[in-house]
């Protein structure tokens, strides 16, 4: 099974345990847990802010695409293995 299908239609949201949010000191986002942070490069925090349970996988590529024009190819596939990535750290839900 392709898993970059799979999750196209799944609705990704933060688990509750985590806190996402821009640390100026760190000049990125980051996710805040109990145990410690997590910095995201610049990629990672562009998906993780729109991953708000609303907007499918789809959408959120098509809403990268739109933002960051000319590498629709790429952004899907970073994308994708994120979303896998984080879904299987616990981050996201679906």
């Amino acid at each position: 099974m392709d898993t970059a299908i799979s999750i196209d239609n799944v609705c990704p949201r933060l688990a509750p345990h985590y806190v996402f949010r821009w640390e100026a000191s760190q000049d990125a986002y980051i996710l805040l847990y109990p145990e410690g942070l997590i910095k995201l490069n610049p990629s990672a925090g562009e998906i993780l802010k729109r991953c708000n349970g609303e907007r499918s996988v789809s959408d959120i590529i098509a809403e990268l695409q739109a933002a960051f024009p000319g590498k629709d190819a790429e952004i899907a596939e970073g994308a994708h293995a994120f979303v896998t990535v984080a879904r299987g750290k616990g981050w996201l839900r679906v």
